[in-house]
């Protein structure tokens, strides 16, 4: 997010006025309790006078495709946002989608084109990788152990690799998804990707965790990061709760920690190029 769109606590509040002419936006989740797109994007509109609004839409793996079909037809929604557990899945109901969606085989955002088909994009992998770096986190050339291969461990995998990691190992208890994906990217970033049943964590600069384990209290942790080297910074890309057990276990132990926050204010603007928000209407 720009400086210009970002509010500041002297800010006074600023309301957002839905009427007949707002454009809507979904975020298509399976819980969405958890989102909070809608509490960074709904200000950005309102700061800059777009008349648009993003609303959390509770659907559930059954009847997403009803979902998504039914709101290709309403005339003042201009997209969607995908989050646990449809990124994969709306991916496949795209009409048509960018590069970086198919190699990793997952989307994060639905844009209507003017023909009314959904374009199929994924700001996951860039988004983390631009929160990273501006965290002070230099991915180029470090080690990497990814946990999750689905829909947004795919594109962290991808932007990982096009930042120029020195070695990704990714895990991922869904073998034939773990393999497909290891195969999809080797194929771009050959002699850099491996799978493996366990993370290398001893010999891991950077641990992420891309699996939904974190949202609930009682959530397994999805590695230990007790193996992990002096200076590792462990990523956890669960933004609600803010600090997952994994992120408080880490920082009990000196590593340095990276919250879920980050991948997506490093979304922001691309969000808004994306769906053509730099103006006003």
């Amino acid at each position: 997010m720009t400086d210009t769109a970002q509010p500041t606590p002297d800010d006074p509040p600023r309301q957002t006025l839905v009427s007949g002419t707002t454009r809507l936006y979904g975020v298509l989740g399976d819980p969405v309790s958890q989102v909070q797109s809608p509490g960074l994007l709904n200000p950005v509109f309102a700061r800059l006078g777009i008349d648009a609004v993003l609303v959390p839409v509770h659907v559930s793996p059954a009847d997403l495709e009803t979902v998504v079909r039914g709101l290709q037809r309403v005339g003042n929604v201009d997209g969607l946002f995908a989050t646990v557990p449809h990124k994969a899945s709306a991916a496949l109901l795209a009409d048509r989608c960018s590069t970086t969606v198919e190699i990793t085989g997952s989307a994060n955002a639905l844009r209507r084109e003017p023909d009314g088909a959904w374009y199929a994009e994924n700001f996951d992998g860039s988004g983390f990788v631009s929160g990273l770096v501006q965290a002070g986190h230099q991915p180029k050339g470090a080690r990497v152990a990814l946990v999750g291969a689905g829909g947004a461990g795919s594109a962290i995998a991808a932007a990982l690799l096009d930042a120029g990691v020195d070695r990704l190992t990714i895990t991922d208890p869904d073998t034939p998804r773990l393999t497909a994906l290891v195969d999809r990217l080797a194929a771009h970033w050959p002699g850099h990707v491996r799978a493996a049943e366990r993370p290398p964590l001893a010999h891991s600069d950077i641990a992420v965790n891309a699996t939904p384990l974190g949202l609930r209290p009682d959530d397994t942790l999805p590695f230990s990061p007790h193996a992990l080297p002096p200076g590792a910074v462990v990523a956890d890309i669960i933004m609600k709760p803010r600090d997952t057990r994994l992120l408080r276990e880490t920082a009990a132990l000196g590593l340095q920690t990276h919250h879920g926050s980050h991948m997506l204010t490093g979304q922001i603007d691309s969000y808004r190029a994306f769906f053509g928000l730099g103006t006003p209407r």
